[in-house]
């Protein structure tokens, strides 16, 4: 963006004395040291501020399609929107950190701000926000779409364990290790 980390401070303290945004918690710094950094959230109130033109019409498909496919159906139809957008987006060769990271870029250009974090074997895409906010509460089965383009993108399951209270946020682990989970060899 061009900005120093000043610049950033006080950009985001204008914003948060408007009540645009507001601090909703601090990260660990890495290894490094130094200052935490802080994570901050739309207000309600500004999330009125973006268009929703959106809402209203998936609002409807969403109550329409288990009435004329039935509630199975409509989320593998779901499912395999999620699916196809990973497909037309295509993922990087790097390895999985790389496709999970093209996962975050993804989730991010839909709205979801999202990051990547590692921890036990797994990795969590964090998000903190959610593109589908206006619709999660009431239409959980959206996430299987997002659950279904991370997965898919990754090249192995992610599964999703989304807040959808008051201020939906994505997220989504995905285990590296194979002794994660019930596996009745073991």
């Amino acid at each position: 963006m061009g900005l120093t980390n000043h610049g950033v401070r006080v950009h985001l303290a204008t914003l948060e004395r408007d009540g645009v945004v507001r601090q909703r918690g601090s990260v660990r710094p890495g290894s490094g040291g130094g200052k935490p950094a802080y994570v901050y959230e739309l207000t309600p109130e500004a999330e009125g501020l973006f268009p929703k033109a959106y809402e209203p019409v998936l609002r409807h498909l969403l109550n329409v399609l288990p009435e004329e496919l039935g509630p199975k159906e409509s989320e593998e139809l779901l499912r395999a929107v999620g699916r196809r957008m990973a497909e037309e987006r295509g993922a990087p060769d790097e390895g999985v950190r790389a496709r999970l990271e093209e996962a975050v870029v993804v989730l991010n250009e839909l709205g979801g701000l999202a990051e990547l974090e590692e921890r036990d074997g797994s990795f969590v895409i964090r998000g903190y926000g959610c593109p589908l906010a206006a619709v999660t509460p009431d239409h959980p089965e959206v996430c299987r779409m997002a659950e279904a383009l991370s997965s898919e993108l990754a090249g192995i399951p992610a599964n999703e364990h989304c807040n959808r209270v008051a201020n939906p946020r994505c997220c989504f682990e995905v285990a590296l290790d194979d002794s994660v989970g019930c596996d009745p060899a073991r």
